[in-house]
């Protein structure tokens, strides 16, 4: 794969993963979404079909990483760096694009929302903003340690999955089953593991939105929580290692 291959399929994937897994968290929290409060199903399986979609899409691309915690435990498990830089600049680019096709898609949803203060149940200018979680994730309960835990755990159980279903002839990303199969298991790890923080589970899909969030025109829309920002991106890297490291030892 040349580098201009690896920098077009990452951005291309990770945008429309973001456009797909951001664009149903807003149809489930929008005032004026025909899909407003569908609930905890319809977003943990709308995100394992943007994955499965933006997989299939850019695989033969650029291997389809779409995470930069992929792409390190991907470079550790083969002790290859050298592109490493070229897939997360992708990834960040086209988590960026992604995310501002979501606000365009549902611009009127956000403006209806953002206008009624009492939409999104806490007052739209104070902490962290009233439509953040469209963008990046949050947790429930605030605690450093748990939250970074579970975005750890959690992407150990992605990484992992990756590296053991197998794949494509490159080696630099998934074959057909095993995109299919990790779809499933990022399905799996939102229902089980993303209760606390939301399962950022990559970091370019949290960390992208929210400097999106921060830039937008949106009214009335609170702070970006750039406190919190640095747990879905370190916790998933930390991750990614751990994974690549487990497969390593257990089966290499």
């Amino acid at each position: 794969m040349s580098s201009s291959d690896i920098f077009l399929g990452e951005t291309i994937g990770t945008a429309v993963l973001i456009l797909l897994g951001g664009g149903v968290c807003a149809a489930v929290t929008l005032k004026g979404s025909k899909a407003r409060n569908a609930g905890w199903l319809a977003i943990t399986f709308g995100w394992g079909f943007a994955v499965m979609t933006a997989v299939y899409m850019t695989a033969s691309l650029s291997g389809a990483h779409l995470n930069p915690a992929v792409t390190v435990g991907i470079a550790i498990k083969d002790g290859e760096w050298g592109n490493v830089p070229v897939y997360i600049a992708g990834q960040m680019l086209g988590a960026m694009i992604g995310a501002a096709l979501v606000w365009v898609a549902y611009y009127g949803q956000f403006q209806a929302h953002l206008a009624d203060p009492e939409a999104s149940g806490r007052k739209p200018i104070e902490g962290p903003g009233p439509v953040l979680g469209i963008f990046s994730t949050g947790p429930e309960i605030r605690n450093t340690w748990q939250n970074l835990a579970t975005e750890i755990i959690g992407t150990v159980v992605l990484v992992l999955a990756v590296l053991t279903q197998g794949l494509n002839d490159s080696g630099k990303g998934l074959g057909v089953i095993g995109a299919l199969i990790t779809s499933f298991v990022v399905v799996s790890i939102g229902l089980s593991l993303g209760g606390p923080t939301g399962y950022a589970i990559n970091p370019a899909r949290d960390l992208g939105p929210r400097i999106v969030h921060a830039l937008l025109p949106l009214p009335h829309k609170g702070t970006s929580d750039w406190g919190y920002s640095w747990i879905p991106v370190v916790g998933p890297l930390i991750g990614g290692a751990i994974a690549a490291g487990i497969y390593n030892i257990a089966f290499a």
